[in-house]
């Protein structure tokens, strides 16, 4: 029997690599815009984009080209000393955005643990919450990544598997539930922190009026918000930023994936000076926070989503990707939710978990993910065109026939 690359591959990484994540077998070697290509040559439309971060599309010639130059020249130097490109990014960050600040992280995960610490900090420097006790109020169904602190506000068993002790000071109430937030509210209540959209639960969509009233509750009663927009920023839902949809200006926010493009993990706390100014030399950083190369990858990816008007593009593709889906011909889809290029297609129980029709699709040349075992979760690169789209719904209706 002949064996193919992808399966060699797949038997090196199951031997030599914890089993931490449970992908589906395609072992992907180039990518070019919406599209993906293995290593026995398959080419596939990608519905993921990588949970967001390839938003400008795989492999983008501009940022490329943006990473090549600056590796050329500087790549490191840590915080101890300054270069060129941090300077100009933060600046371009700010403008875009509106915050007085930002501070840049890596991962997403950091971003988040950036928050959390000015969160608390403000807490006790201008609320004047006795020490210790800092309370943040967060979301059931929440994701905002896997450190051992942010997992021990998960109500997801996997993400919190015997990982304890963990971190107290968080309180979880109902996600779109205003007002379990406003009996959670304490004079101990420093934050209130959550997504605008919920990615990792399945793309879940909070009640009309659930963001401005948040706003309403932390001026009421003088704690912040701080949105996670780390998958739904950056043009995802058709906006810059999924805030916009209700108007309102949360107190920062936390981005990273589509930052870098997909090319260099960039992530960023942005805030106002009253929050951003808890931070003072020493307490807190990163050896390759700020690095030369990652704000040469970000300012380009800032540049494609702005220069080639992707979030224009998103909010107009995103009401016919909506109608589309709407519309499949299927008794297995029990609700479809969607905002901008992202969607969550909740299948009914007895139709038998998604995952057997994300294989399904790969089978057909598109790939996407399953989450919480009936949600098919659909977010391609947001360069994809109409005919795009068009022709994988029509592979989604045709699995689900």
């Amino acid at each position: 029997m002949t064996t193919t690359k992808a399966a060699e591959l797949i038997a090196q990484e199951n031997q030599f690599g914890a089993h931490n994540y449970h992908p589906l077998d395609v072992v992907c070697t180039k990518g070019e815009g919406v599209f993906l290509t293995d290593v026995d040559g398959k080419q596939y439309m990608d519905f993921l984009a990588a949970y967001s971060a390839v938003n400008q599309g795989h492999n983008h010639p501009k940022i490329g080209e943006a990473m090549i130059a600056q590796v050329k020249t500087l790549a490191l130097t840590s915080r101890a000393f300054r270069n060129d490109q941090f300077p100009p990014l933060l600046e371009k960050l700010c403008k875009l955005t509106g915050f007085d600040k930002a501070l840049l992280m890596n991962s997403g995960a950091e971003a988040v643990e950036t928050a959390i610490k000015a969160m608390r900090k403000w807490g006790y420097d201008k609320k004047g919450i006795e020490y210790g006790k800092a309370e943040i109020i967060v979301a059931e169904g929440n994701f905002h990544g896997r450190t051992t602190t942010i997992v021990g506000f998960s109500t997801d068993p996997d993400s919190t598997s015997r990982f304890g002790p963990f971190t107290p000071g968080f309180v979880i109430v109902p996600y779109g539930d205003l007002e379990a937030v406003k009996k959670a509210i304490s004079p101990n209540t420093c934050a209130i922190f959550m997504e605008p959209i919920q990615g990792e639960a399945g793309v879940v969509i909070p009640p009309r009026g659930f963001l401005k009233g948040l706003r309403d509750l932390a001026d009421a009663n003088h704690c912040l918000l701080v949105l996670d927009e780390i998958q739904s920023g950056l043009g995802r839902t058709g906006k810059m930023f999924a805030f916009e949809h209700e108007g309102i200006r949360p107190d920062g926010i936390t981005i990273g994936k589509a930052l870098s493009g997909g090319y260099y993990p960039v992530s960023a706390f942005l805030a106002n000076d009253e929050v951003m100014d808890v931070f003072t030399p020493g307490i807190h950083g990163s050896t390759y926070g700020g690095n030369p190369l990652a704000c040469a990858v970000a300012s380009a990816a800032l540049d494609v989503l702005v220069d080639e008007q992707l979030v224009e593009k998103t909010a107009n593709l995103g009401a016919h990707f909506k109608q589309r889906l709407q519309n499949l011909k299927t008794d297995k889809v029990q609700e479809i939710r969607c905002i901008g290029l992202w969607a969550g297609v909740q299948l009914r129980p007895e139709a038998g978990g998604a995952r057997k029709y994300c294989h399904a699709l790969k089978e057909r040349g598109m790939l996407c993910k399953d989450t919480h075992v009936d949600t098919i979760r659909l977010a391609p690169p947001l360069v994809i065109t109409r005919a795009q789209i068009d022709w994988a719904v029509d592979q989604l209706e045709a699995v689900l026939a």
